[in-house]
């Protein structure tokens, strides 16, 4: 069974600046450590979490063949890294919150956040998603969630251990980042499964600071990030000790059935 390397990226965003997060972003994978497998972006790392009316937000926007796509598969193959974070989409005249992960081979994989943030109005800008994503990676069956998500765990529940690995990208405030701190060993611990954890730093024009709190944490819910002094964060994770757990601990056996009402009112 195979480890996986993972690095956390909690970049600083410039809100509504693509070129200046795409420089940010690059200066960081040139300085990533050269095992590294995957690599964590905040949510929507290029703009910032839009705020703006929905026309404001529409020239962020793009395609999935669009040049931040496009830019993430020449940096995944230049690096021999999977990047997984999520962009602004314009996909049918409709917005969304668009997770991704792209593979250095230049397969990329999309779906769109679930819970829109009402709070801040996210759902009368996007349109939300209806599939969680998922995608297999050097071994490693691997899920992903977008911010709010994290808070309902039906979404995020790991069904007959169909996950190894719940990231979970996002722009989650100071103001609470206590609950966020405390939701991802949650749902560590009740999923049996790493899970590897995103914040961004820097301020929104609504004036809300971000500090990147950020961490990968075992499936018993311990911190294991290892933290460098430029920045970047590291795990290594391990299928052998997963699975043995897993074996030793087979909570997932007595797991509640269920289904997910994907169109409630």
């Amino acid at each position: 069974m195979s480890d996986l390397n993972v690095c956390l990226l909690p970049l600083e965003i410039v809100w509504g600046d693509k070129e200046a997060n795409f420089n940010s972003l690059e200066n960081a994978l040139k300085r990533i450590h050269p095992d590294t497998d995957l690599v964590v972006l905040p949510e929507t790392f290029s703009t910032g979490f839009p705020m703006a009316p929905k026309d404001e937000i529409r020239p962020l926007a793009e395609r999935n063949s669009g040049p931040t796509v496009e830019y993430l598969k020449v940096l995944a193959h230049r690096y021999n890294v999977a990047l997984a974070g999520t962009f602004v989409a314009d996909t049918g005249g409709s917005l969304y919150n668009r997770a991704f992960v792209i593979e250095p081979s230049g397969e990329e994989t999309f779906a769109d956040k679930r819970h829109l943030f009402s709070m801040a109005k996210e759902h009368e800008r996007f349109s939300r998603g209806y599939d969680r994503l998922h995608v297999r990676y050097r071994g490693w069956e691997i899920a992903m969630v977008v911010c709010y998500d994290i808070r309902f765990p039906a979404w995020c529940r790991n069904v007959s251990n169909e996950y190894d690995l719940l990231l979970v990208v996002a722009n989650w405030p100071k103001v609470r980042v206590d609950a966020w701190n405390k939701l991802i060993p949650a749902r560590a611990i009740e999923n049996e499964a790493y899970v590897c954890a995103v914040d961004c730093k820097g301020t929104d024009p609504n004036g809300f600071e971000y500090d990147g709190s950020s961490m990968a944490v075992d499936f018993k819910g311990k911190d294991i990030t290892v933290r460098t002094d430029d920045g970047l964060l590291y795990a290594k994770l391990s299928k052998d000790a997963l699975e043995r757990f897993r074996t030793k601990f087979p909570a997932y056996l007595d797991a509640d059935r269920f289904t997910i009402d994907l169109h409630p009112e």
